[in-house]
């Protein structure tokens, strides 16, 4: 008997998040910030606020709030403060490694992070090999997350349908950017968004890596 056809002919992944364990990191770095320059900000309203936008649109509420010199000053410290952090404390998301080695579907990496943060962190955990090759950046589209822009360039790249397309995500903004794109979103649950957040129409909601290729399956 002929097995059905797998559900999906490529699979996007997010990277901050859902590869890299990063956005706890980034998160502290936002609260120190906040409370040097003159925003103070509580890890709520930074999840709600900034994770999973692009660089820009996070400098945007920020000059919007502090002026553009101090949102200068906050870009400047927040990269130098997080290099470091990622050199000393990085690690891949628990239970990924495991869900990269059973998943046989093509998959690539679209992310609202630029690609020389991408390289430091995918290289700091030992997956760039993984997806040399196939990593897109919310720079190389006129509209980051929550706009489909990204994922449609992604597939579009990767020479798939976006019906045919899932997307492995950890934020608010992600899946959103998913359901415009008309592609099916696994939000992941076990890092900073609340799973209510992740919640809605073609989303399915989970908290554990190692469970990723069951889902992708079904």
């Amino acid at each position: 008997m002929t097995p059905p056809p797998a559900p999906f002919d490529l699979v996007i992944f997010d990277c901050d998040g859902v590869l890299v364990d990063s956005e706890p990191l980034a998160l502290r770095v936002c609260v120190e910030l906040g409370e040097e320059l003159g925003w103070p900000l509580t890890e709520g309203e930074i999840i709600d606020r900034f994770l999973g936008r692009s660089e820009r649109a996070v400098r945007a509420q920020i000059a919007e709030r502090l002026g553009k010199e101090q949102a200068a000053v906050w870009g400047e410290r927040y990269r130098e403060r997080l290099d470091a952090a990622i050199d000393a404390e990085l690690t891949e998301v628990e239970g990924i490694g495991e869900a990269l080695d059973s998943i046989t579907i093509p998959h690539c990496i679209a992310s609202s992070g630029l690609h020389t943060k991408m390289r430091r962190t995918l290289t700091r955990t030992g997956l760039y090999p993984r997806f040399e090759g196939r990593i897109f950046s919310a720079s190389e589209v006129a509209h980051g997350k929550p706009a489909p822009d990204l994922f449609l360039h992604a597939a579009a790249r990767m020479g798939a349908e976006p019906e045919r397309c899932a997307v492995v995500e950890d934020s608010q903004y992600g899946v959103r950017a998913a359901r415009a794109a008309g592609m099916r979103s696994f939000g992941y649950a076990g890092g900073l968004t609340p799973a209510e957040w992740l919640a809605g129409q073609g989303t399915v909601v989970f908290d554990d890596m190692r469970k990723l290729p069951a889902l992708l399956a079904t």
